[in-house]
């Protein structure tokens, strides 16, 4: 079947196929789409190869290249697409990498603003209620007049303005009527974010520094830049930088990155803003002091920190059904406790809603939790690792984290204020302070962390005063932060590759602490057979740090080549994690895999995804992008070695 309408030759070698959009699209779904997904792959079973007059498009990833370049067009408005032949045969690594730089960030950027409100308000997340609601902070008056004056142009849009004081209890009352938290407003404007992508329309936490290097990667600081503001607004704000700017997030932040982001963001910059990196500077010391070094909370008797998230109550944004196996066992121990047990039994559903009244109270159900939002607050939600443990655990990711706020301080003051640094209120810090702290906290963490028979960092349980043994990847974030000597970096480094490493990358967790710590058989998505972005980003520069470039390019490989295979056999898709043992992006752990659902083409893929492909391709020798490309397996390739 023909359906081009012509192609452009030059000294008679096709250049440049000239399609009608629409009925192409069509021709292709019909022949090549034997699935109905709507999208060309290798699970469908339908042609594989199109001949006209010299040039022939042959392969799945061919096809899936052309859908996709008709499905650009369309989104554009054309009828007609001038589709150039280089397109067509644009080797792999390269496409990726270019879709990531010229439509994935702008597909991916929101604002809260007027112009941005639409595609916020309509998220599935912006509200359970008829109204759909924005949260505006108590303290930033210029934005509650901003959006007051909105609430007449759209339907059912409601503004709030925060209490001065946000307390658990009150987060807890507005749960049922959810929304999203107003974001820095600049000249009446929103300062852009970008959002991690599929149902996920909020600034995230940590997400939202791998995206900032990728972002720095592809020359977009002025973007990154205004995530670092943000992330300000927040501080100054909210008193933290947040899970995300959604209401039920209020009691909660994420792992903290702010030093890493304003150093890298400040250094990318052309010409140097020295204003806003002391304006910066001195609100990252605010939330390392306020929200990560004050006693008995994030700060723990052993001078080591923990996640510790406030909030009372069923976290309300898991999916449905979550916490099924969990209450089921404490609504049967409620009902046991009752002195006329088959009178007064209670459903499942009815203990929920007398616990979460509090008509019934539980202190156990409290704790575990306690440990459940902490456990999000770190990001890993959920983990093994984590569960029902977590506020109880001086973890080596948190711990790593702050030393490298130390360093940073110490480096930043050091560097542009020669050593002093005078805040906006007139409080000096200086960069021998910093050393001091960052020194401290490195013998507490070898103190605490270290084993040294195993020659690894465990997270500490300091209520039981023992390590955990739970081999994980955030177990090596002291080479990312430069806390190991060299002689502990090398034995680590053994650990890492011989028990973390997976065809497609670095695992979550291991295999055996997995089976050893489960107490049921539900997966964990942040843990074996699993692999996430920054874990594989913070291990590739960690090693680099200690000079282990070799390691640091075959396990980037590993990671590229499961993206790009992925990306080759299933129409361009870039999830939001892989199952790195099958080296497949088709996960269905807890709550699925975001970025796998859309129709003829990815305008977004998802937003670590992206940056960890970015800086994979920095890494990567030429020779190795070569392989890539060839889609070479990394087995065979490494096997050599």
């Amino acid at each position: 079947m023909l359906f081009f309408l012509a192609a452009c030759k030059n000294n008679g070698e096709v250049k440049e196929l000239e399609l009608n959009v629409e009925e192409t699209i069509d021709n292709l779904i019909a022949l090549a789409d034997t699935d109905g997904d709507k999208k060309i792959t290798k699970d469908d079973k339908g042609v594989k190869s199109y001949k006209y007059e010299l040039y022939e498009i042959d392969g799945t990833y061919k096809l899936s290249v052309l859908l996709q370049e008709l499905a650009l067009a369309k989104n554009e408005g054309k009828k007609v697409a001038r589709i150039p032949i280089s397109r067509i045969e644009e080797s792999p690594s390269a496409r990726i990498s270019r879709m990531i730089k010229e439509y994935y960030w702008d597909d991916l950027t929101r604002t809260v603003d007027e112009k941005g409100l639409k595609t916020i308000l309509e998220d599935a997340k912006a509200s359970d209620t008829v109204k759909k609601r924005i949260y505006v902070p108590y303290t930033d008056t210029i934005a509650q007049q901003y959006f007051k004056n909105l609430e007449s142009k759209y339907n059912n849009f409601l503004v709030e303005v925060l209490p001065e004081h946000i307390t658990p209890q009150y987060v807890k009352s507005i749960n049922k009527v959810p929304g999203i938290l107003s974001l820095k407003l600049e000249d009446g404007e929103g300062v852009p974010f970008v959002v991690p992508g599929g149902r996920f329309n909020e600034m995230y936490g940590w997400d939202s520094y791998f995206e900032g290097v990728g972002l720095i990667i592809d020359g977009r600081t002025d973007l990154a830049k205004a995530m670092v503001d943000n992330f300000c607004y927040q501080i100054e704000h909210y008193g933290k930088i947040l899970n995300a700017n959604r209401s039920y997030y209020l009691t909660r932040t994420q792992p903290p990155f702010l030093s890493s982001f304003i150093r890298e963001v400040f250094e990318a910059q052309g010409v140097k803003d020295t204003a806003w990196l002391a304006s910066s500077l001195e609100t990252a010391i605010k939330e390392y002091e306020k929200v990560w070094m004050e006693k008995d909370k994030r700060l723990t008797s052993t001078g080591l920190n923990r996640y510790l998230a406030s909030g009372i109550g069923i976290p309300p944004e898991t999916e449905e059904g979550h916490f099924n196996e969990i209450l089921t066992e404490f609504a049967e121990k409620y009902n046991a406790s009752l002195p006329n047990f088959e009178k007064n039994k209670l459903t499942v559903q009815e203990y929920i809603e007398k616990y979460e009244s509090g008509e019934i109270e539980d202190k156990a159900l409290d704790m575990y939790f306690v440990h459940d939002r902490s456990l999000r607050e770190s990001g890993h939600d959920t983990s093994w690792r984590l569960d029902n443990v977590c506020a109880y655990l001086n973890t080596v990711d948190i711990n790593s984290l702050i030393y490298k706020y130390e360093t940073d301080f110490e480096y930043l003051i050091n560097k542009y204020f020669k050593g002093n640094f005078k805040t906006s209120k007139g409080k000096v810090y200086t960069s021998g302070q910093w050393n001091k702290k960052a020194g401290e906290r490195k013998e507490l963490m070898n103190k605490f962390l270290w084993n040294e028979n195993a020659g690894s960092y465990f997270d500490y349980n300091f209520m039981k005063a023992v390590g955990t043994n739970f081999q994980s990847a955030t177990n090596f974030f002291p080479l990312w932060a430069k806390i190991p000597t060299k002689e502990q970096a090398e034995r680590m480094v053994q650990n890492l590759m011989k028990d973390l490493k997976a065809k497609g990358g670095i695992l979550a967790s291991s295999k055996e602490s997995v089976e050893k710590a489960a107490t049921n058989d539900i997966q964990r998505q942040w843990d074996y057979p699993y692999g996430w972005a920054p874990h594989q980003m913070l291990m590739w520069v960690g090693l680099k740090n200690y000079g282990y470039e070799k390691e640091a390019r075959e396990l980037a490989y590993r990671w590229l080549w499961m993206i790009t295979r992925n990306a080759v056999d299933y129409n361009g898709t870039i999830p939001e994690k892989y199952d790195v043992v099958n080296c497949t992006h088709k996960v269905y752990a807890e709550y699925g895999n975001v970025g796998t659902e859309f129709d003829y083409i990815t305008t977004s893929g998802f937003g670590w995804m992206n940056a960890s492909y970015q800086l994979g391709l920095k890494i990567l020798s030429e020779d190795l992008v070569n392989e890539l490309n060839l889609l070479t397996d990394p087995e065979t390739l490494f096997s050599k070695e």
